[in-house]
């Protein structure tokens, strides 16, 4: 479904991405593993759009996507649900799931998914005329996620979603980004609890310095020396 090809990324003249290559089967879970500044969020931005390549290619369906605006890759079904969470703190909780659909022109469609976003997220649903930004931290994370499925996308990058959260949301938020997969939407996530990322995923590459250092299911990768001495504390 998603194919990245030795794409090469740069901060002004640092480079953050040298050569990585990637790719994510329609169905999969894959996760990014990887310590602080490997370039795991650079790799999730520049999928989206958010970043040019330097060099390299990306591909989502068979269709080159590298240049494309964040506009146009979110159209094509690619969601992003970014680190930290990024709520429109003064919009209201209606508001910011209205947001996630604004490329949407099917208004039955759109309320049809709003009742199940109420169903799966009822807590939102008691918020919905609350301004984000007062929401819990796990409540904006809910949110976030939401709003990523009003686009109806075919695949969802999410950043980081256990950052910040208590230990008890940290596994409620798993379980529903499990459940998302289970559900037909495809999901390449970045996440720090390199344990917890293992556990939940089909396949997993290691960055490292702005390179992929290993690659394989999780299984193999919760078995690997180098993966168990660097990060999991084995």
């Amino acid at each position: 479904m998603l194919r990245v090809e030795g794409i090469r990324v740069c901060y002004g003249r640092v480079p953050a991405l040298q050569d990585v290559s990637l790719d994510v089967n329609e169905g999969e879970l894959v996760t990014l593993i990887g310590g602080n500044g490997a370039g795991k969020t650079t790799t999730l931005r520049a999928i989206s759009g958010l970043l040019p390549l330097r060099a390299g290619r990306i591909t989502f369906q068979g269709q080159s996507i590298g240049g494309c605006s964040p506009r146009a890759i979110l159209a094509l079904g690619i969601a992003h649900c970014p680190e930290g969470r990024h709520v429109f703190p003064q919009l209201t909780v209606r508001e910011n799931l209205s947001m996630g659909a604004y490329l949407r022109r099917d208004p039955a469609g759109v309320k049809k998914d709003l009742i199940h976003i109420y169903e799966r997220f009822p807590r939102l649903k008691e918020r919905l005329d609350q301004a984000a930004g007062t929401l819990s931290g796990g409540e904006q994370q809910m949110l976030a996620i939401a709003r990523a499925l009003m686009s109806r996308p075919k695949m969802i990058l999410f950043d980081e979603p256990s950052l910040g959260l208590a230990p008890n949301l940290v596994d409620q938020t798993f379980d529903i980004i499990t459940e998302i997969c289970r559900g037909g939407t495809t999901v390449l996530m970045v996440e720090q609890n390199a344990l917890a990322a293992l556990e939940m995923c089909d396949r997993s590459f290691l960055l490292e310095n702005g390179h992929v250092v290993e690659h394989g299911t999780g299984k193999a990768m919760l078995a690997a020396p180098h993966v168990q001495a660097a990060y999991l504390g084995g």
